[in-house]
């Protein structure tokens, strides 16, 4: 799983809230930070690795590295930033070049609902543009929980739905590590990023 989007949105409180279910003010990320976060679903354990990637334009050139071969790609917003909504829609635009169709679980995720009331994005909107280009969409708050469990969950359901189910789409976990990770062949999609089990 790789979160996109611009800096200052919340990726990696997400990530933080996704693996450790704690909240803390982060610095913004260098290149790209790492966690695995394991999801027990009825029919399977999904093992993710989350990369959180920076949002920083000077880093976007090696993001590509991390979203090729990703079951799941969450594009981040804050919903206190119609810039941030703007950033979005062009990180969309360029994952769509680059992905297989529907090889990847892709989601809209609106962060930071606790600022609802310094919100510039609508729910509306953010439903509209998920509904237009084929995405699933929520609304999130790292900062209180808000939701993230609930979408952590429904991003591994969809994910075991689209690839699990396929034989050979998720793999057994071998324990790739991050430096592992930078050095091998990202283009290929059938890479593992998850455990399948009892």
């Amino acid at each position: 799983m790789v979160l996109l989007g611009a800096s200052g949105v919340g990726k990696s409180s997400l990530a933080l809230r996704f693996g450790k279910d704690h909240f803390r003010s982060t610095s913004p990320t260098v290149g790209c930070a790492y966690l695995t976060q394991v999801v027990h679903l009825s029919e399977a354990t999904l093992r993710f690795e989350i990369w959180d990637t920076a949002g920083q334009e000077k880093y976007q050139s090696v993001t590509p590295l991390y979203y090729r071969g990703a079951h799941a790609a969450l594009l981040v917003y804050d919903i206190s930033s119609r810039e941030s909504f703007l950033r979005a829609q062009l990180w969309l635009t360029e994952l769509e070049k680059q992905m297989v169709p529907g090889a990847t679980v892709l989601w809209l995720v609106g962060n930071k609902g606790d600022l609802d009331e310094g919100r510039q994005v609508s729910s509306q909107e953010g439903e509209k543009l998920a509904k237009d280009r084929g995405l699933s969409f929520t609304e999130t708050s790292a900062r209180s929980g808000d939701q993230v469990h609930e979408l952590m969950m429904a991003v591994a359901h969809r994910v075991y739905e689209q690839a699990g189910a396929e034989q050979g789409r998720l793999t057994e976990w071998t324990g790739t590590s991050p430096e592992d990770m930078r050095h091998r062949d990202t283009s290929n999609r059938l890479s593992s990023c998850c455990r399948v089990g009892p």
